[in-house]
């Protein structure tokens, strides 16, 4: 009986690239993670359904730098209420952040909106299955391209999400960060060598799901990995310690007062954030870097206002800097000027008011709820 890995000897297509040297056969590689796949492989998620490039383009621009669960519900929001290329390129800024809101690196929303514009604008709505034309789109990376022509388009072509590269990490045993360009440029060639001919989509996400479901940052699950056998750092005993971690650098740390402005009628006041702030294009409370920066700001408005409320500071983190919070509350009896109404707005504090369509940032949608309880 010919054994299942020597069947599928035509799973592996040759490249050039073939002659960089592995510690396995490819094809043994190749079958042990797609058998698996069969068995263990995420099948169900939304976009697996009824995969086009829409929505799979979606999907792996939610699915950057965040993990499924928590992408899950906000894909399904976002499909329902844009579920194509022609209906997100209609749509206003606001209404895409509105529906990002909470999820966090709001460049993605932005580069997404963008992306729907092009496509229409310049191929009709019809997604491009070109691998070049793809690179060009606002936001769409070598990994995230090659997702979305595996996926919607059967093309071969390799992915190297953090899943990816943590698991080719151990197998190949890399003792150096991967995230350094030269480590990069190995991976994506060793990468290129593994995809096999056939079944490109069902193994990329095999290699996705092998390292969210079981090669796992801190508790790798190796007994049960069907790559233990050929693991390098298994065998050395170094799966806790590969992949090695990215070289610290101390964060840098910001501080800002929130100006929460409240009218009589329950509203605070939110300004839309310019081209060159943190949360560009979403909506926040005017940031002050002091108490003269406050009186500046209220003299603008024309705020009439009793005493300021310094509520409890926090701490939010970015991926470069931490941003250290202090609110500030002011009762306000009357507002004479505004900066002009597309870049101010008066948001209801009762949740049974209708809201506006607003990108809010999550530490605003909380002090929002918390100024709700006053």
């Amino acid at each position: 009986m010919v054994s299942a890995e020597k069947s599928t000897h035509n799973l592996h297509l040759h490249h050039p690239l073939s002659l960089i040297p592995f510690p396995f056969p490819l094809v043994k590689f190749q079958t042990r993670v797609l058998d698996w796949f069969d068995k263990h492989g995420r099948k169900t998620l939304p976009w697996q359904k009824k995969p086009t490039p829409y929505s799979i383009l979606v999907s792996e621009v939610m699915l950057q730098q965040t993990q499924v669960n928590t992408v899950t519900p906000y894909y399904l929001r976002f499909i329902q209420k844009f579920p194509s290329f022609m209906a997100l390129a209609r749509a206003s800024v606001d209404e895409v952040l509105e529906l990002w809101s909470g999820l966090g690196y709001y460049a993605r929303a932005r580069n997404l909106h963008q992306t729907a514009k092009i496509v229409c604008e310049q191929y009709g709505g019809e997604f491009p299955p070109d691998y070049a034309k793809i690179i060009k789109l606002p936001g769409i990376g070598r990994s995230t391209a090659g997702a979305i022509l595996s996926f919607a388009f059967g093309a071969r072509h390799p992915i190297l999400e953090g899943n990816v590269r943590r698991v080719l990490a151990r197998v190949l045993g890399i003792k150096e960060w991967p995230g350094s360009p030269h480590v990069m440029t190995k991976l994506w060639k060793w990468a290129l060598c593994l995809v096999p001919a056939r079944r490109v989509a069902e193994y990329n996400q095999a290699m996705m799901d092998l390292g969210a479901l079981v090669c796992t940052r801190r508790f790798p699950r190796c007994l049960e990995c069907p790559l233990s056998g050929m693991c390098v750092a298994y065998k050395e005993g170094e799966v806790h310690v590969i992949p090695v971690a990215k070289p610290s650098r101390l964060k840098p740390v910001k501080r800002a007062l929130f100006l929460m402005i409240v009218d009589r009628s329950s509203r605070v006041l939110l300004e839309r954030q310019n081209e060159r702030g943190v949360w560009r294009g979403l909506w926040s409370f005017p940031h002050c870097d002091g108490v003269d920066e406050i009186n500046r700001t209220v003299a603008i408005y024309g705020v009439k206002t009793g005493a300021l409320q310094f509520l409890t500071p926090f701490r939010h983190t970015f991926t470069h800097f931490h941003w250290d919070i202090t609110p500030v509350v002011l009762q306000s009896s009357r507002i004479s000027k505004q900066k002009g109404q597309e870049d101010v707005c008066w948001y209801p504090l009762d949740a049974s008011r209708e809201e506006p369509s607003l990108g809010l940032p999550a530490p605003i949608k909380r002090l929002i709820k918390l100024l709700g309880t006053f």
